[in-house]
């Protein structure tokens, strides 16, 4: 009996060892040194270090079929990385050469905003996650690959609070209830996290209580908001809120900028990877100090304050009220006097600018997923900078813009890939754009002994011939003249040139004086 028992706890650990090790996420709990060695059947042998690379994670996914979130789950992120590459090499290679993909070190819970969708099941218990997709069935999520740990943490402890407070969970199809959604925001440098708790109606009931009981389950928590959404709508947030707690919003630092981050703010989800591309966003931009600069679709100002770091004016618009209002707060806050925001349509505004005969010298561009329209890429080409940087979550309405812009005169100079989205299809690109001016040139290096220079290749422009007869011989000559004598001369002329539009037209013949004018030029030019 006793032995039974005992092999049953053996088994018992061997399946809860097994279960601990399936939780790992990425890379292998343990490792070992290349020296390592391992005792098997008698014989020693050497044992290969594991490599430390994050691995395909479908398997650590209860939910992963019916949350559809995470389109590249079973493969390994290297794979990924292949397959977005030649995605947007696809796209984009037709119009300027794309560089290598820049992927994540560790490619997991890089998410900083996480919303979670309130239901409740039939036996009363709460539950929380995301619509699986296509439809509005709630998919519990307990924890996620993607998002912030700390977040999924608190939106546990907002279930269970929920219940204890006896808070009703509202229904979409009757509209009864009160408590409908839930957005943590998480600020990557300064650690910062926001809570909205988003609710059907007003009243919370025992909100203060319950903000209370939520911070003393996570003290770290900075802020607290009241969001109210008493629409039957797929949007998330609605349009008034109340601060329960703290100062309403965090505060997070990128590319060496504060900027203030409120509930409906738009801010990179991937802080580490917005980095990387920011940064390669201004060495494209390469500003000097002098120019100006203009940043389309600004949001909070992220980019147009970076940027006025390099540049000597930057004009940030936004159509966005709320997101202008926290942009010239952090314009304040980071001390940046060089910058203007404006609340606008930024195609509107820039034709304005062109049409009053103002000049930018370069455009950034972070258009949502839609791209641009052609609206907005007209008001950039009349605006006429040297350059656009263009950043775009959508490779494929950015080759649909670059088809346009580069039909206007503008050359893509290269694409570079970032990772922002690890385990979906979906990636980040940045493209630089450069003006091509009428006297552009290419240098080619000639060797003029190899050249077999006839002197039809060496001949003068009509009008330079028309200027060297009047200042030698004080006549006017026209084109005609000139194509007549160049036939008698045998010099090559266009079939139809300056021939008579009708067959029966009196055609004017060059006189004896003009011809032997017209002659001598040809001479000085070396064409006879």
């Amino acid at each position: 009996m006793t032995e039974v028992t005992g092999k049953r706890k053996q088994k018992q650990k061997q399946k809860n060892g097994k279960r601990i090790a399936e939780k790992k996420i990425g890379t292998e709990a343990k490792t070992r040194k290349p020296e390592e060695k391992e005792k098997t059947g008698g014989k020693v042998r050497k044992k290969k270090a594991r490599e430390k690379t994050p691995s395909a994670g479908a398997g650590k996914c209860p939910v992963a079929a019916r949350c559809g979130g995470c389109q590249y789950l079973d493969i390994s992120y290297e794979k990924q990385l292949s397959l977005k590459q030649r995605q947007v090499e696809k796209l984009l290679s037709s119009y300027c050469p794309v560089h290598k993909i820049e992927g994540m070190e560790h490619p997991f819970h890089y998410r900083n905003k996480v919303h979670a969708v309130f239901a409740h099941r039939r036996d009363g218990s709460v539950i929380s996650g995301t619509y699986e997709e296509g439809t509005h069935d709630v998919v519990p999520v307990e924890t996620c690959l993607l998002e912030h740990e700390k977040a999924d943490e608190i939106i546990g402890s907002i279930r269970v609070l929920l219940k204890s407070f006896k808070i009703k969970i509202y229904n979409e199809d009757t509209g009864y209830g009160i408590f409908r959604h839930a957005l943590v925001r998480t600020a990557h440098q300064t650690r910062q996290i926001m809570v909205v708790l988003v609710l059907g109606s007003p009243i919370l009931p025992s909100k203060n209580n319950f903000v209370k009981a939520l911070l003393a389950l996570h003290p770290e928590i900075t802020t607290v908001v009241l969001n109210v959404n008493d629409k039957k709508t797929s949007m998330v947030l609605g349009e008034k809120e109340t601060v329960l707690y703290g100062k309403g919003y965090i505060e997070d630092i990128l590319c060496g900028c504060r900027f203030r981050i409120s509930a409906k703010s738009f801010y990179q989800i991937n802080s580490i990877q917005t980095e990387k591309l920011y940064a390669k966003a201004m060495e494209l931009a390469n500003l000097t100090g002098k120019e100006r600069v203009i940043d389309a679709y600004c949001g909070i100002g992220t980019i147009g304050l970076i940027a006025a770091k390099q540049a000597g004016q930057v004009i940030g618009v936004e159509l966005n009220r709320d997101a202008v209002r926290d942009a010239i707060r952090n314009a304040k806050a980071n001390g940046a006097t060089n910058i203007r925001f404006y609340q606008n349509d930024a195609g509107m505004f820039m034709v304005q600018m062109a049409e009053a005969g103002e000049k930018a010298d370069v455009v950034i561009m972070d258009p949502p997923r839609s791209g641009s329209d052609e609206a907005f890429l007209a008001s950039v080409v009349k605006l006429s900078p040297e350059k656009i940087v263009y950043i775009s979550c959508n490779p494929e309405t950015q080759a649909r813009d670059l088809g346009y812009l580069t039909k206007c005169g503008y050359c893509a100079v290269g694409g570079w890939p970032f990772d922002l989205f690890p385990w979906t299809g979906h990636v980040e690109t940045v493209v630089l754009l450069s003006q091509q001016k009428p006297d552009d040139t290419i240098e080619i290096d000639l060797d003029l002994d190899e050249l077999d220079a006839t002197s039809a290749e060496l001949k003068a422009t009509y009008q330079e011939i028309k200027d060297y007869v009047l200042k030698e011989f004080g006549l006017k000559v026209s084109s005609l003249y000139i194509s007549q004598v160049k036939r008698k001369c045998g010099i090559e002329v266009g079939e139809n040139y300056n021939l008579p539009k009708s067959e029966n037209a009196r055609v004017p013949q060059c006189p004896k004086e003009k011809e032997e004018a017209i002659k001598a030029a040809l001479k000085y030019f070396a064409m006879i």
